[in-house]
């Protein structure tokens, strides 16, 4: 998709966020709640604990790729985790995940981060094919625990 861009969100978009995020979460097996979505967005956006890139074919909202900031003590540097990549149905297969990908590690570069890390579903082949086409290696030298607060 070669008319393509990416850009950092802004509150401005938080409308069409809303809209893509809803879609991201029922793709996950959530149930709909356009509302909810659009008040966790206006957080994160309001509190600057996240980095939302926007992706817009023409001027149209296709996908977005949500970052959270987080620290390596043993490097003393900021690490970004990649927690959400996203990319409309109507709009997959033209290179939109490719160029949130490109553009977050873009980002990550330009805010001096040490490395940027992401999980994803062991059964989303097409998302690790992305991932891994992207230059991202799987991590087997860390075993992730995990514990459930409610």
């Amino acid at each position: 998709m070669s008319d393509v861009s990416v850009r950092i969100a802004t509150g401005n978009d938080l409308e069409a966020l809303a809209r893509l995020f809803d879609g991201y979460r029922q793709f996950y097996g959530q149930p709909s709640d356009l509302a909810g979505g659009r008040e966790f967005l206006s957080e994160r956006l309001a509190n600057l604990d996240t980095m939302v890139l926007i992706a817009l074919a023409g001027d149209v909202p296709v996908g977005f790729a949500h970052l959270f900031p987080s620290w390596t003590s043993v490097g003393m540097r900021r690490i970004w985790i990649l927690n959400d990549v996203f990319v409309a149905p109507e709009a997959r297969e033209r290179g939109v995940g490719r160029t949130l990908m490109v553009a977050a590690a873009e980002f990550g570069r330009q805010t001096g981060a040490a490395r940027m890390i992401l999980q994803t579903a062991s059964d989303n082949m097409i998302a690790q094919s992305l991932y891994e086409d992207c230059g991202w290696e799987q991590d087997n030298a860390m075993i992730e625990y995990r514990l459930e607060l409610d």
